[in-house]
């Protein structure tokens, strides 16, 4: 098929399909402390329409797909998703965001499935205050899975993705610093964004990546190593060669000008951009029996409308209805 390019001329090569709107986890930043509705189990796609879907964009020149939630882990029998879609031909990357508290359960059947690469979230290594963000005292088990990772040497790299909230994450910089000098994991510092479900984000709120960066630096030199084009990070390495940091910068540095990503929503919405305000029902004309040239249609006609940017630091700004764990990060 034709590569995918949206209206501005970026290829498209990028899905991040989300598997499941549930989570174990009650993040502040992300929903309250009683969660939220659920969707129905037939309101899900299923394995099968999601490897569809998959097969057809990566027919359409997706490379790197991610799968994401809510929690992915949660999702029944998700190991056997992950190997349908690893036998997709032409598909090069499959990797995985995870909360990690289900990971040490797992990480075996992940690695056998084809999984290559795993993100896992902590925004605090210290007890109290990661119960303080997520409303679960799991740091322990979470720990476990990130060990439980790392003895599959096939799943690398293994990325540790922390928060940065003014006023949280000051305190967990130079530990997380550590962390990455000490363990090979890459810890990223991914700024605060207004996808909470109580729409409370403020600018005011975003501990910047560069602010974090030169805290770090000023304990540890860094070496910036060259940006890939469309990546969302930007890393560096310790001085002394004692691993790496990354930082996700989408509210003080935007990345849109090479955004090369989309979206799959856990009810087959497809998404060209986090703050998008519409979406493209692909699940409903699936369903009713559409073929692949009727929804190829759909999803270039949605690719070519993909946003500019994102507009966050805009005037007029508005945040979308959907938090980030039902959209999938």
């Amino acid at each position: 098929m034709e590569p995918l390019f949206d209206g501005h001329g970026r290829k498209i090569g990028d899905l991040r399909v989300s598997v499941t709107d549930r989570c174990n986890f009650r993040c502040q930043y992300c929903m309250p402390a009683d969660g939220l509705p659920w969707l129905e189990r037939e309101q899900i796609l299923s394995f099968e329409e999601i490897e569809r879907l998959v097969d057809l964009m990566v027919r359409m020149g997706v490379g790197d797909v991610r799968l994401t939630g809510g929690e992915p882990l949660v999702r029944r029998e998700f190991p056997l998703l992950a190997a349908m879609l690893g036998r997709i031909p032409g598909l090069r990357d499959l990797s995985l965001t995870t909360n990690g508290y289900l990971l040490e359960r797992d990480a075996a059947a992940l690695a056998d499935a084809g999984i290559n690469r795993v993100n896992v979230s902590i925004d605090s290594l210290q007890r109290d205050r990661f119960f303080q963000i997520t409303r679960r005292d799991a740091l322990p088990r979470v720990l476990a899975g990130l060990e439980a990772v790392a003895s599959h040497p096939e799943l690398r790299p293994v990325k540790v993705n922390a928060l940065g909230i003014r006023g949280f994450t000051e305190q967990e910089i130079l530990p997380f610093a550590e962390f990455a000098r000490t363990t090979g994991f890459e810890v990223r510092f991914i700024e605060f964004m207004p996808l909470d479900a109580d729409h409370e984000w403020e600018p005011e709120k975003v501990l910047t990546g560069e602010e974090i960066r030169l805290e770090i630096e000023r304990h540890f030199p860094l070496v910036e190593l060259e940006r890939e084009p469309s990546a969302t990070a930007r890393v560096y390495r310790f001085a002394d060669g004692a691993g790496t940091v990354g930082f996700v910068n989408p509210v003080s540095e935007p990345f849109c000008s090479d955004c090369n990503r989309i979206r799959l929503t856990a009810e087959g919405k497809l998404r060209t951009c986090l703050f998008s305000l519409n979406e493209t029902d692909l699940r409903d004309p699936l369903r009713a029996g559409a073929d692949d040239e009727e929804l190829e249609a759909l999803i270039r006609g949605a690719v070519a409308r993909k946003e500019l940017k994102h507009r966050v630091n805009e005037p007029g700004f508005i945040q979308p209805d959907r938090t980030m764990s039902a959209i999938g990060g």
